[in-house]
């Protein structure tokens, strides 16, 4: 068997004696798209801000592509290949897109300070090289034409693709989704899902959290449910519909509403 990419062991979280996640443990394979969903309060952000590295676990163990990375900051698990597309549209206003998708290649570069007030060589090549990788990102979310106009010009379903261009930039192995179809109209949603499903098709491992259930089994291969900070099912995305647990904790009383 393919051994995961990703592989959360026993990890919990608490705040002020409460626990936001608690003894979560999942495995995503290299190239499979997983989706987290769950009732608000349920873990969902926390787990990803765990692996990610915004919070720190106090148990447990995550390891990715073969190593342990719960004791990395975030930057460093950047740098490994693991990339976060936070729920909203966060853009840097006054930029341009190609400029907006530019930082995310920074934020995993190791360019030192003296070598960008200096204009070493070093350093116009990586910036030439980070120009070039910003605008393969754009072109790969259907943004080359707006590389060069204002960031805030975009409509906001196509300010969602210009986060996730910005994660590209910097070449992620790992792509975690936070909501990312969250406030968008019916059209720009349907664009949304065609992107995830040509990054995945690309080979590109993501986990995706989202509240619409239908949206997520859409695309998803497998899918875990939190509530309570808990994993209480985990399948695939037809288990997950017919599942009593997730039906009662998250969907409602009646089957239907999980049918896509």
């Amino acid at each position: 068997m393919t051994e995961p990419l990703l592989r959360v062991a026993g990890v919990s979280r608490a705040f002020g004696g409460v626990y936001a996640v608690r003894d979560v443990s999942l495995d995503v394979a290299p190239g499979e798209l997983r989706g987290v969903i769950g009732p608000n309060g349920a873990g969902k952000s926390t787990l990803f801000n765990l692996i990610g590295g915004q919070l720190a676990a106090q148990s447990g163990t995550i390891a990715y592509a073969g190593g342990r990375v719960d004791r990395l900051p975030a930057h460093r698990r950047a740098r490994l290949g693991i990339a976060i597309v936070f729920q909203g549209a966060r853009i840097f206003r006054g930029m341009t897109a190609l400029e907006n998708v530019m930082v995310g290649a920074h934020a995993t570069t190791r360019g030192g300070f003296a070598s960008a007030v200096l204009r070493l060589p070093a350093h116009r090549r990586a910036e030439r090289e980070i120009r070039h990788q910003a605008r393969e990102a754009l072109d790969r979310v259907g943004l080359a034409d707006w590389a060069d106009r204002s960031a805030e010009a975009l409509p906001l379903g196509q300010q969602r693709a210009l986060q996730v261009a910005r994660a590209l930039c910097g070449r992620p192995r790992l792509l975690l989704l936070d909501e990312p179809a969250a406030g968008l109209r019916a059209a720009e949603r349907d664009a949304l899902a065609q992107l995830i499903e040509e990054l995945k098709a690309g080979g590109l491992t993501m986990i995706k959290i989202e509240h619409d259930v239908a949206f997520v089994t859409r695309l998803a291969d497998r899918v875990t449910v939190l509530d309570l900070g808990r994993v209480i099912a985990e399948g695939t995305p037809a288990e997950i519909r017919a599942h009593p647990a997730v039906i009662a904790a998250y969907l409602g009383s009646s089957a239907e509403e999980v049918t896509p």
